[in-house]
């Protein structure tokens, strides 16, 4: 996700850019010139390369797209369905699978790490705690495995229990997944399904440094889940399904796989408002968790169409404290919100 962009020292003091120029319109804090460098292959600051123009977008900063601003483009209809202009379902989760197999690897301004050039970001032991994680939590997993990536808890939500089957869409390094396992014991199960392979191999490495015996990390796309019909108990996930281009294949997965009466328990972005069209174009801002968010009336409409019953998505107002800081200098939080989503598998 987008964080906190490095103040740009020289814009303070000469009103000018990274690597000289004018200074950039509405994102004169950040170093918008490193990040584009670093877009496309450059080195960055003291790059030497063609002054950054005022209209470069705040989204541009910190390595946030794999694209540049003029390749960046997408969009869906109310009904998920990909609007006219918008790349294919491929190439969205292509440039996803990009971006965070970076973070993973390390080399991009996501989570804990360093960020526009190289300023530290806030440390994911922070951010966690913010989102409602307690201390207990955060240092309980194994190294790495927190990048500070979410948007909320869905363990608060989850009433996982003892021996369930639990499977957290997106699991990134395995932070949730690691704080499932103490929940469900040792007669319980613990699931990782992402599209990431750095991402995978991160969350594996961590599991057996750490002596797991009962998680274990899949690959594979949450609109096609590598898990058999009706093995689940419980559905988690942080700030993931607002990723997918196939929000309604997506659910109609977690349906499959779920047991008789399980449910769902995730927390993620979602839009209160109708995304203008140039932030649902906005490549970087989808893959920083807020271009590809669905009204939640969709998320609803979906849940309840997909079969799911008890349906309930309580959006968090004071979630827009961080997510203004992901897109520092635009509107953003007129339009998206963190919200915590559940729902049941109907019992037969």
């Amino acid at each position: 996700m987008l964080k906190n962009p490095k103040k740009d020292e020289n814009v303070l003091q000469t009103r000018e850019g990274c690597c000289g120029g004018p200074e950039p319109e509405g994102v004169a804090a950040c170093c918008v010139k490193d990040a584009e460098a670093k877009a496309i292959g450059e080195e960055g600051c003291g790059c030497g390369t063609t002054p950054v123009q005022a209209s470069t977008p705040p989204s541009a900063c910190c390595g946030t797209g794999s694209q540049t601003p003029k390749e960046t483009s997408v969009a869906t209809s109310e009904t998920g369905g990909s609007l006219s202009n918008a790349p294919s379902n491929d190439s969205v989760r292509q440039a996803v699978r990009q971006q965070y197999g970076r973070v993973a690897s390390g080399n991009v301004g996501c989570g804990p790490g360093q960020g526009c050039c190289d300023a530290p970001l806030a440390n994911a032991v922070t951010v966690s705690q913010g989102l409602g994680y307690t201390a207990y939590d955060v240092s309980s997993v194994p190294s790495g495995a927190n990048m500070g990536l979410g948007c909320g808890n869905p363990q608060a939500i989850a009433n996982l229990k003892s021996g369930e089957t639990v499977l957290d869409l997106g699991s990134g390094g395995g932070f949730d997944c690691f704080l499932a396992v103490r929940q469900v014991g040792d007669s319980g199960h613990v699931i990782g399904v992402d599209m990431t392979p750095e991402m995978v191999s991160k969350a594996r490495d961590n599991a057996e440094k750490s002596g797991y015996r009962n998680v274990e990390f899949r690959l594979g796309e949450i609109e096609s889940l590598p898990v058999a019909d009706d093995t689940v108990d419980v559905i988690i996930s942080n700030c993931v399904i607002n990723l997918s281009p196939d929000k309604p294949r997506v659910f109609a997965e977690a349906y499959r796989v779920l047991k008789p009466g399980g449910r769902l328990a995730v927390s993620d972005i979602v839009a209160f408002a109708e995304l203008p069209e140039d932030i649902r174009r906005d490549m970087a801002l989808y893959t920083g968790c807020m271009a590809g968010a669905s009204l939640i009336s969709e998320v609803k409409t979906i849940l309840h169409s997909t079969g799911f019953t008890q349906v309930r998505v309580a959006p968090k107002d004071e979630s827009k404290s961080f997510i203004r800081d992901w897109a520092p200098g635009t509107p953003i939080t007129d339009y998206v919100v963190s919200a915590t989503i559940e729902a049941v598998k109907l019992a037969t």
